[in-house]
């Protein structure tokens, strides 16, 4: 049960913990890291469970040198999943015509990979700058399957640290919140 568990740190200091590093250093990711990572994404909630992400681990030369050709938001990362949406998987409303929950569930799945991440020491950014017909194309995905962003990962360099101006810097929750 979830209030036996032992939480090792509050999941809010966790979470205002982690910062999104764009500095990495060339030390790979290890094998067993990397599949809690991923695992960390299958595990995601989705709508209706569809579980519509494909996620690809580029980290060949040829993949790392593509994704780095197409976006300069890859950071000279070690490791770059591309988190797509496969829209044949996808919840699609009856209600709301033209609506797919495939974004916001690769969303999730990203965030999810993000945070496990962090738990195991390695840093990532949470990305969106580039042309997701591009990225499609050069990777010769099928057309169902939608890139919806990228998570560079990898050990943060000795340079890695929080933006000091945003890092800690939110909105007042009574500007974000409403009860109705």
């Amino acid at each position: 049960r979830l209030d036996e568990r032992r939480f090792v740190m509050d999941f809010l200091e966790f979470a205002k913990e982690r910062y999104s590093v764009r500095s990495f250093s060339q030390q790979p990711i290890e094998d067993e890291k990397m599949q809690k990572i991923l695992q960390a994404g299958q595990v995601a909630p989705t709508a209706l469970n569809f579980q519509p992400q494909k996620i690809y681990v580029l980290k060949s030369e040829d993949a790392l040198e593509k994704i780095r050709f197409l976006t300069k938001y890859a950071y000279n990362a070690p490791v770059v999943l591309l988190v797509c949406a496969d829209e044949r998987k996808a919840w699609h409303s009856r209600h709301d015509f033209g609506f797919s929950s495939g974004q916001m569930d690769a969303s999730i799945v990203c965030t999810h990979m993000m945070l496990e991440a962090w738990d195991l020491g390695i840093g990532s950014v949470w990305v969106r700058g580039f042309r997701a017909d591009e990225v499609a194309k050069m990777f010769r995905l099928p057309d169902e399957i939608k890139p919806v962003c990228l998570l560079p990962m990898g050990y943060p360099s000795e340079k890695a640290k929080p933006n000091e101006e945003l890092h800690n810097t939110y909105r007042p929750l009574e500007e974000m919140v409403e009860e109705l």
